[in-house]
């Protein structure tokens, strides 16, 4: 464990370089996760556009669920890093051990409740009738695997706090090409397997998650000794709980909310048709990808940003708000460049309905003109993360979802169809990108100067 104290001082040196050198790895792992919707959209759009559409139902809902275990993974790595950085190793072992067992018991809970719920929620999403069979085919599995989508995510939460990302890397690149072998297996019934279509795709997807959640495991147990089973007092435990969830419970609430909105679109999206629904999962499959890059630089501002408004160097905190809004701003535009000239041949890869590529051309068209915007507040979420302070970051989510883009929406559809959904998208992710960067320079230059370092897991601890 004492590798990661070799790596270079975050407090010293070029901040564009640093986070650079911090991101890169992550783009690797991210890739391999985001391959997973990408990889099963492919092969699934092979059977038809009514099991292309069912699946699309389920992307609101399967986002939502990995939401959870994304912000249990950010209280984890903050809980865990900041421990770590104070040389308790005890406390780092007790905090992924509770985590672990945290994000299992949530597991459960969602395997109950989701498969009591499936056929009202997906009709509340707007599901043709025809279409809940195909859904049930793959949300059943999904949800009696959920303990192998959540649990692994935490537990390489952890082993990445202290330090060792490329580890946590590997796994996850290994996981998604075991995912791409098995989903032709069992999605078309090749060879010995046989022919489960839809179920399939589910099925492949748990059967690879399984095997990243032995992998955590073992590496978290055995190669790095992070997990303490000789202790499960309730005290201990809900002291543990408390502190991850300080900054996981707003963690989540952002990650929520997103998705949240995703199901009220679908809906309204629904209103056009089965084929329209299938173009939008086709635009958002290809969308993830295109954002690989500010999903990576996401997962490390927040410590980066932490350590430096921690040492006190506030002039190098504010420093790395402005290269962000330089990076966002240059790879967004581009992005957007990209996507306006590749986004119909890409779209043709997973379907050639013309009505399917027509929705998903048009999203590919008008969305990515704000993704400079968008990435600017997903770097702004993980900053006032790093910061321990999430709360500014979930108001931006929230009044990005509520109080702009779902009425925004809303008004679009009615008077514009599909392509004014797009456009108020847009906007939104616009105007908040520029609330975002505004409150963040305002929070460092108020605040930081003003914090001192205090013991315990809420206090944001300095370097020395």
């Amino acid at each position: 464990m004492a590798k990661s104290r070799q790596l270079p001082s975050l407090l010293e040196g070029s901040v564009a370089a640093h986070l650079r050198r911090l991101a890169l790895p992550m783009v690797w792992g991210i890739l391999a996760t985001m391959s997973f919707n990408v990889v099963d959209t492919y092969f699934v759009a092979q059977l038809g556009s009514g099991p292309l559409a069912a699946m699309s139902f389920t992307f609101p809902v399967v986002m939502v669920i990995n939401a959870i275990a994304i912000g249990l993974g950010a209280g984890t790595s903050s809980a865990v890093a900041r421990a770590y950085g104070a040389g308790d190793l005890n406390r780092v072992r007790r905090l992924a051990t509770d985590a672990v067992l945290l994000a299992a018991l949530i597991a459960i809970v969602v395997t109950v409740v989701g498969l009591l719920t499936i056929e009202p929620l997906f009709r509340l999403l707007g599901a043709e009738e025809a279409l809940l069979p195909l859904i049930s085919d793959y949300m059943v599995p999904w949800y009696l695997g959920a303990v192998f989508a959540m649990a692994p995510m935490v537990a390489l939460s952890a082993i990445r706090a202290i330090g060792n990302s490329a580890l946590t890397g590997r796994i996850m690149v290994a996981v998604a090409l075991f995912n791409l072998v098995l989903d032709p297996l069992l999605i078309f019934g090749w060879g010995i397997f046989p022919r489960l279509e839809l179920q399939g795709a589910a099925l492949a997807t748990i059967i690879a998650r399984g095997v990243s959640f032995v992998a955590a495991f073992y590496y978290l147990a055995h190669r790095e000794q992070l997990l303490a089973m000789s202790v499960w007092r309730l005290p201990v435990i809900r002291e543990s709980w408390g502190q991850l969830l300080r900054v996981g419970l707003p963690a989540i609430a952002t990650n929520v909310i997103i998705p949240m909105s995703g199901g009220v679109v679908v809906a309204l999206v629904a209103s056009h048709g089965a084929e329209a629904v299938a173009g939008l999962g086709v635009a958002l499959r290809i969308e993830p990808l295109a954002l690989i890059v500010f999903y990576a630089l996401s997962s490390v501002v927040g410590p980066f940003i932490g350590q430096n408004a921690g040492a006190g160097k506030v002039g190098r905190a504010q420093l790395t708000v402005s290269v962000l809004a330089r990076f966002c701003m240059v790879f967004g535009v581009g992005m957007a460049l990209v996507l306006y000239f590749a986004g119909g041949p890409v779209a043709s890869l997973f379907s050639d309905s013309p009505q399917v590529l027509s929705v998903a051309v048009a999203y590919l068209t008008v969305v990515p003109i704000s993704y400079a915007g968008y990435g600017f507040v997903m770097s702004a979420n993980a900053a006032f993360n790093g910061l321990g302070h999430p709360l500014p970051g979930t108001l931006i989510s929230f009044l990005r979802v509520l109080g702009l883009y779902l009425p925004l929406a809303w008004l679009g559809n009615q008077f514009w169809g599909i392509q004014g959904l797009f456009v108020a998208t847009a906007i939104s992710n616009l105007v908040l990108g520029g609330v975002a960067w505004w409150w963040l320079r305002r929070y460092i230059g108020s605040n930081v100067s003003a914090m001192s370092p205090v013991t315990g897991g809420d206090a944001i601890k300095r370097v020395q």
